[in-house]
């Protein structure tokens, strides 16, 4: 009686249900929740459904923290959950992964795939995305943007006034993303605390999403943006002419969404055949073209994949391996410290 009073209640703090979309109507149901938003998810989709028109997906949108505890309180209360889970949070999927709430799927593609990218054949990297300087092209008619942290600590220290305030980063304290280039910025540069000092003596503005900063670097109201990520700075750049885009060369830190197959997936059969096609040749192609998302694919030749950016600028790039190393970024003390430095070196203390 105890145990199924404890069942009742986990089933009633489960977390609410996320935006849900049904694609083709087969006998058989793929459940997958995702951070990424239905409608550039949709390619991706009908490209697997090319192959597999029997089967219907249910697809439900969830933000990242909501999309790992449905899949930890689902798998706790003895319930099925997704049969795919996609997430741009790198941490917490491999945490998933880590603490036995998914299940090893090995695909044709598993044994090709770069190791920095599987860890286990259980949690898989499969996209490939920048950390990116981008500018105000207006801005830089007569003189080249920075393409480097040394660049730009002198583009700050010796633009005058008309740089105070127009330097725009995330906020690492509401920006994930944010607070993970961050973190890999001081692993792979020591020095990185004097550059952070110098956009905040320029008064660096600090924003929650790549959207707000890169609508601002558009109109000029900010003329460079640090550390913003690749896809999105893409978008901006190929659709407005204001906005350009720099991989900075002295390294470029690399983050990655996660898939993985969850242990209490209903049709775990299914779960891995979707990240079978996410990983294929077709699937990766969709993923970079379609919804402009770089593959991590090796066998996806075009401009926007880990093998174009690997031919252009080699070791300057540092992936974000898929190890239980990201854990470090859960662990509360150290964010604390990070974020008290960080706010040391902005002027926000």
């Amino acid at each position: 009686m105890m145990l199924r009073l404890i069942a009742a209640l986990m089933l009633l703090s489960l977390p609410a249900r996320a935006d849900l979309f049904i694609y083709g109507g087969g006998d058989q149901i793929l459940t997958i929740y995702s951070s990424l938003d239905n409608h550039l998810a949709a390619p991706l989709i009908a490209g697997f459904q090319a192959r597999n028109p029997d089967v219907t997906v249910r697809y439900e949108e969830l933000l990242t923290g909501a999309l790992n505890d449905r899949i930890v309180a689902e798998t706790d209360a003895g319930r099925d959950t997704a049969d795919f889970a996609f997430s741009s949070a790198m941490d917490l999927q491999v945490k998933l992964a880590n603490d036995g709430y998914a299940q090893p799927a090995v695909t044709p593609d598993s044994p090709g795939w770069p190791r920095w990218a599987n860890w286990r054949d259980t949690a898989y990297a499969l996209t490939f995305e920048p950390a990116v300087l981008v500018y105000h092209r207006p801005a830089f008619r007569d003189r080249p943007p920075p393409s480097s942290r040394f660049e730009l600590v002198d583009w700050l220290a010796h633009g005058g006034v008309g740089v105070r305030g127009r330097v725009g980063t995330y906020d690492i304290e509401r920006s994930a993303v944010g607070y993970l280039f961050l973190a890999r910025d001081q692993e792979h540069f020591p020095d990185i605390w004097s550059v952070i000092g110098a956009m905040g003596r320029a008064d660096v503005q600090q924003f929650p999403t790549s959207q707000q900063i890169l609508e601002r670097v558009n109109d000029g109201r900010l003329l460079i943006g640090y550390n913003i990520l690749g896809s999105y700075a893409a978008d901006w750049a190929r659709d407005y002419p204001d906005v350009g885009m720099v991989l900075p060369r002295d390294f470029t830190v690399v983050v990655s969404r996660v898939g993985l197959v969850p242990r209490a997936a209903t049709r775990p059969d299914l779960g891995a055949r979707f990240l079978g096609f996410f990983m294929s040749r077709a699937g990766q192609t969709i993923l970079a073209e379609k919804l402009r998302l770089p593959a991590v694919s090796l066998e996806v030749a075009g401009e926007n994949s880990a093998r174009a950016m690997q031919a252009a600028l080699g070791a300057q790039l540092r992936p974000v391996p898929v190890t239980p190393g990201l854990l470090v970024y859960l662990d509360q003390a150290k964010r604390a410290r990070l974020i008290d430095r960080w706010r040391q070196a902005t002027g926000r203390d």
